[in-house]
C-alpha cells in the first residue's frame, strides 16, 4: 500500500457517518468538539457561514468542502448574526457532525433561502493516529472552483445522491464513498502545499523521493528485519545522510518510526481479528511474544490482551 492509503486504513475505525441536511433561513447550528473524530461539511446548494471557535468566519458556497481533521467545534449558520440552536451532538452519545445518522433531514428554520449541506464524521483511534494527520491544520477549506480536481466533485455528487436518496446497496456504498472522499481531500491538501527547498514535515516527506522510498519499504513489509543501513539502501543514499534526512522531514529517526508503525499495525490487528498474539507479533517483526508485548505496552500503555479487550467508544 502507498503511505497515505495505509495511514487511513490503520487510523480509521468503525463506520463513518453522514447526513444530508436541508436548512431554511434563518438558521444556526452548533457542532461541538469531538476528540477522536474528523468531520466534514460540504455545501451542496445555497450558501452559509462557517464560524470556527478561534478564527474568523468563512463564507461557504455551493461545492465548497470543509474538513476538520481534529474534530474541532464550530457553527454553521445562514448569517453570522443568526442565533444558534443547541449543539447537534455531544459526549452524551449524539453523533458528531452527522447527528441525523445517515438520513436526509429537513431542518425548518424559517421561510428564507434554502441551504443543503452534506455533513459527516470519521472515527479515528487516538492510540494510533499517524503523525501525518496530527500535522494537519484544524480546518481545511477547499473552495469550489473550475480548477479543482474533477474526482472530488464526482465523489461528492455520488455521496450526496446515496445519502439523500438511499437505495439498495447504500449501506455498502456510503462508507466506501466516505473513505474515497477522505482520501481525495487529503491528496488535494498535500498536493497543494508549496514545495520549498527548506520545507520540513510530512508534506515535504511525502514529496521527497528518498524518504518516501524508505516509508514505502516500511509500510510494504513492516515485519522485515530493517536496519537504518537497509532502509538507506532502499532509498539510494548512504546511512548517515539518509538518517538525518528522514529525521528532519518526519520528525523522528527511521527506527523509531518503524517501531511506532509496527505497534500501530499490531493495534489494528488486535482489534480487527482474534489471531493469537504470537501470530500478530510475527506479522510486525517480532519472533518473541514477550518482546512484542513489552514493545506494545511501551507504545500504547497497556498489554496487548488488555488493549484487545478494551472497546472503542463509538462516536
Amino acid at each position: 500500500m502507498d503511505v497515505l492509503s495505509d495511514v487511513i486504513a490503520v487510523t480509521r475505525t468503525g463506520r463513518p457517518r453522514s447526513a444530508h441536511v436541508r436548512w431554511h433561513a434563518p438558521w444556526g447550528q452548533e457542532f461541538v468538539s469531538v476528540p477522536g473524530s474528523a468531520g466534514f461539511q460540504i455545501v451542496l446548494e445555497g450558501s452559509c457561514w462557517l464560524l470556527p471557535r478561534d478564527a474568523e468566519p468563512v463564507r461557504l458556497g455551493a461545492g465548497d468542502v470543509v474538513f476538520l481533521p481534529h474534530g474541532a467545534g464550530h457553527t454553521l449558520a445562514d448569517d453570522p448574526g443568526t442565533p444558534v440552536t443547541a449543539p447537534a451532538c455531544g459526549p452524551d452519545g449524539a453523533r458528531p457532525y452527522a447527528p441525523y445518522a445517515s438520513d436526509s433531514v429537513d431542518r425548518s428554520g424559517g421561510g428564507g433561502p434554502v441551504t443543503v449541506v452534506l455533513c459527516g464524521a470519521y472515527q479515528l483511534d487516538p492510540s494510533r493516529t499517524h503523525p501525518l494527520l496530527l500535522t494537519l491544520p484544524d480546518l481545511i477549506h477547499l473552495p469550489a472552483h473550475a480548477g479543482r480536481p474533477a474526482e472530488l466533485h464526482a465523489a461528492v455528487r455520488l455521496l450526496a445522491a446515496e445519502v439523500g436518496n438511499p437505495r439498495l446497496g447504500a449501506d455498502a456504498l456510503v462508507p466506501a464513498l466516505l473513505d474515497t472522499l477522505l482520501l481525495y481531500v487529503l491528496r488535494i491538501w498535500f498536493d497543494g502545499q508549496p514545495a520549498r527547498g527548506d520545507a520540513t514535515g510530512w508534506s515535504a516527506a511525502l514529496n521527497d523521493p528518498v524518504v518516501t522510498a524508505a516509508l514505502h519499504a516500511i509500510h510494504r513489509a513492516p515485519a522485515a528485519p530493517w536496519t537504518v543501513a537497509k532502509l538507506a539502501a532502499e532509498a539510494g543514499l548512504s546511512r548517515a545522510p539518509f538518517a538525518r534526512r528522514f529525521a528532519l522531514l518526519t520528525g523522528q529517526p527511521p527506527l523509531r518510526y518503524l517501531t511506532w508503525w509496527r505497534m500501530s499495525t499490531a493495534a489494528r490487528l488486535l482489534r480487527a481479528s482474534d489471531a493469537p498474539l504470537r501470530t500478530i507479533a510475527a506479522q510486525v517483526g517480532y519472533t518473541s511474544e514477550f518482546a512484542f508485548a513489552n514493545a506494545f505496552k511501551r507504545t500504547h500503555g497497556s498489554a496487548p490482551g488488555a488493549y484487545r479487550r478494551t472497546p472503542l467508544v463509538d462516536i
